[in-house]
């Protein structure tokens, strides 16, 4: 299992709305064409409006590769990008 914790940071109001319709997008075709992704939860943050947190399961790094290099992800990449002041990553450690 590979997995990791993404912050985003919108840069205003109306690029968080943009970010979120684009989320709704991608989590759609992730649904639809990636077996390897286990989870992929979407999430607003209590108290920041701006502040989107994804926290995503794989099967294995081979599967969070594929969905990396997916056009639909690359497309998402590439249109949040705009939208956003600050993206923090956290690839997690399994214990147990």
């Amino acid at each position: 299992m590979f997995a990791l914790v993404v912050r985003f940071d919108c840069r205003d109001l109306d690029s968080a709305v943009t970010f979120d319709e684009l989320t709704a997008e991608v989590v759609r075709a992730i649904a639809e064409n990636e077996p390897g992704t286990l989870t992929y939860a979407t999430h607003a943050v209590d108290g920041e409006p701006l502040a989107r947190v994804f926290y995503e399961v794989y099967r294995d790094r081979d599967a969070f590769q594929a969905h990396e290099t997916a056009e639909h992800v690359r497309r998402f990449h590439a249109r949040k990008e705009p939208l956003l002041v600050a993206t923090r990553v956290e690839f997690l450690q399994p214990r147990n």
